[in-house]
């Protein structure tokens, strides 16, 4: 192999594509990213020769910083790195060079995107959305009650049958990530729902089989997670604007309005299915973005 780094990278690309099977997509985003660490090192070098044994941790962190100031974001920063790291691994496997300086790097957080949710006065217009005089009509009343009533995902809903449901004491049974079981208290709204769904739809608790499927479609056949997210999403565009609406966004209303009226963090975890407390926490980030909002709609110099 030549001492030329731009070489290594060239010799790294052909090992992606005919050794590791890289799709060119994926190539493509490594070489690129590196191209750009090359042309870095050129400048914060002052030389074109560049030796790979050469490069240390504060070169790398240098050239993350770099990428920063120029306003990537720390996704990309982030990719950058790993396609760093990557490279290397594959000159220590060429005998190249005998260590790893990426791997000293720590690799940049990634901010997560705050959850969507409605505004609390905008959830009674939502359910009076679907038409009240056809069975579809009440299925879906009955579906956007249970999102936003239960903070259940999608699969779960969708997989409720009858025997999961205890009418008496206004709790249901689901099956979340990992198979794990939970119990959900739902409020009368959605207990009206679900009885008037049904009386239209000519089911009884006292005859329908207990593994019959709560939901169906016009088949009498268990509604598709496709049809449930396309006429949940057809109903918020009515009442809310924004991107990716769906039954995600009823599910972190629910959260969001608990947290938003004193519950508990843990409760509210607990009610989620999460298996962390870090994946909850992020609704508590929710709270103080909407404090700013009101403060700069209501404070007469909150946009100064």
């Amino acid at each position: 192999m030549s001492d030329n780094f731009r070489q290594y990278i060239d010799d790294f690309h052909s090992y992606l594509e005919k050794e590791r099977g890289y799709s060119s997509h994926t190539c493509v985003s490594y070489i690129h990213d590196l191209h750009r660490f090359n042309d870095f090192l050129i400048e914060y070098t002052g030389s074109s020769d560049i030796s790979a044994d050469s490069i240390d941790k504060q070169a790398i962190r240098h050239f993350l910083g770099k990428e920063f100031e120029e306003r990537f974001s720390s996704k990309t920063v982030g990719r950058r790195l790993a396609s760093i790291k990557s490279f290397f691994k594959y000159l220590i496997k060429a005998e190249v060079v005998n260590n790893n300086p990426a791997l000293y790097v720590k690799t940049p957080k990634t901010s997560k995107p705050l959850p969507n949710f409605i505004d609390e006065k905008m959830i009674d217009v939502l359910m009076e959305a679907p038409p009240a005089d056809t069975i579809v009509g009440l299925r879906d009343r009955a579906i956007l009650e249970l999102f936003y009533s239960t903070g259940i995902r999608l699969s779960e809903l969708v997989n409720i049958n009858f025997r999961n449901i205890d009418f008496n004491n206004n709790l249901i049974r689901v099956v979340g990530k990992g198979n794990k079981e939970r119990l959900i208290p739902f409020g009368n709204r959605a207990m009206k729902a679900i009885e008037n769904y049904l009386e239209k739809s000519g089911r009884s608790l006292k005859t329908t089989d207990i593994d019959t499927p709560l939901f169906v479609n016009s088949k009498g056949e268990r509604i598709s997670q496709r049809t449930v997210q396309r006429s949940v999403s057809m109903y918020l565009r009515l009442v809310t604007e924004g991107e990716h609406l769906g039954p995600h966004t009823l599910r972190h209303s629910f959260a969001t309005h608990l947290l938003d009226r004193g519950a508990d963090l843990r409760a509210v975890k607990d009610l989620l299915g999460h298996s962390s407390l870090s994946s909850t926490q992020i609704y508590t980030h929710v709270q103080p973005e909407r404090m700013k909002k009101i403060y700069k709609k209501a404070h007469p110099h909150g946009d100064n």
